[in-house]
């Protein structure tokens, strides 16, 4: 390109430098991520992607995980620990199944994120002769098809009015509690396998919030990873949430 034909041309070879620059960034931002960061994540039938639905955490790295997926395999993993056939789950990595069902090496804990997919135009809805708005009956029965009787509370017919925070779900009849006591580790573990099957089908079910063994999941995340759980004083096993997970519902808005 001659001189003349570069004043005649600034706007392409300004694009030309910007876009040069752009890609040395990208470039530059992929070497500080690694390696890992392709290799790592992958879907279960060995592709690779970015931006999964669900991950879980595994001694190979990460396995990236559709909903669907993510259903099957918890699914799967509540009706082993019931001792029940487990359901259809060609396709999904046996790395996954074992980690959801053993939890992380040495220490049960979270190995399931999703991404969070809060509905807003949901209506509002009123208790319930149980003291639970349909949308938490719904997960009641959701539960019980799962992972058959559990020791539940904080719902009661006509509602509670106390032994909650000022701004609880429980007072809405939104909220259920799934005890796992007393706090051991195979506990943990089986209220683990609940935690992830709840955020698994927590789209399905329009679950708002899994707090469990001093983590918290939120539908409101778009990335759905578990952060810290601050317990409010005296932040004892129950206010922490270690006996027990907490689940609630999205409430809606009114007519």
């Amino acid at each position: 390109m001659t001189g003349d034909q570069t004043k005649r041309h600034p706007h392409r070879t300004r694009r030309l430098v910007l876009g040069l620059l752009l890609l040395a960034a990208i470039a530059s931002t992929l070497v500080l991520l690694g390696p890992g960061f392709f290799s790592g994540l992958r879907l279960a039938d060995g592709s690779l992607v970015l931006r999964p639905e669900c991950v879980v955490e595994t001694t190979d790295g990460q396995v990236g995980l559709t909903r669907g997926e993510a259903k099957r395999a918890t699914s799967a993993v509540a009706l082993q620990a019931r001792g029940i056939a487990s359901a259809d789950t060609s396709g999904i990595d046996e790395a996954v199944l074992e980690r959801l069902a053993d939890g992380p090496p040495a220490d049960a804990g979270p190995a399931l994120t999703c991404r969070g997919t809060a509905t807003s135009d949901l209506q509002e809805q009123q208790l319930g002769a149980a003291g639970l708005t349909p949308r938490a009956e719904t997960l009641r029965g959701a539960m019980s098809e799962a992972f058959g009787e559990q020791s539940l509370g904080g719902f009661a017919p006509g509602g509670v009015g106390q032994g909650h925070g000022a701004d609880s779900t429980h007072y809405d009849g939104r909220a259920i509690d799934i005890f796992f006591r007393p706090v051991t580790e195979e506990n943990r573990r089986q209220g683990w396998i609940l935690a992830h099957w709840l955020v698994a089908h927590a789209q399905d079910l329009d679950i708002q919030y899994v707090i469990f063994d001093d983590r918290f999941w939120s539908a409101h995340s778009p990335r759905g990873q578990w952060g810290n759980y601050d317990a409010p004083e005296p932040g004892n096993e129950i206010l922490r949430h270690l006996d027990h997970v907490h689940v609630d519902v999205l409430g809606g808005s009114p007519s």
